[in-house]
């Protein structure tokens, strides 16, 4: 995240109001989720993994537009 210039406050505000867009619950240890949120009218997925005793921030990023169709869904490859 500091890579990409994502500040904490951002990171907790895209997880805080953010919307679980894909879920993997067969993952171990901790079952991630993919969260979509916005920081200033810009997309920022978030992928957590859901612990028994705390979340794990894996990966924030700025969707690729080849990658996608828009901020939900996967480009089918």
């Amino acid at each position: 995240m500091f890579e990409r210039d994502i500040s904490t406050d951002d990171l907790l505000a895209v997880i805080a109001t953010g919307e679980i867009i894909e879920e993997y619950p067969d993952d171990d240890p901790c079952s991630p989720a993919l969260i979509l949120g916005f920081i200033n009218h810009t997309a920022y997925p978030v992928v957590i993994g859901f612990c028994t005793d705390h979340l794990r921030v894996i990966t924030v990023y700025i969707p690729e537009d080849e990658k996608w169709k828009d901020y939900r869904k996967r480009r089918v490859e």
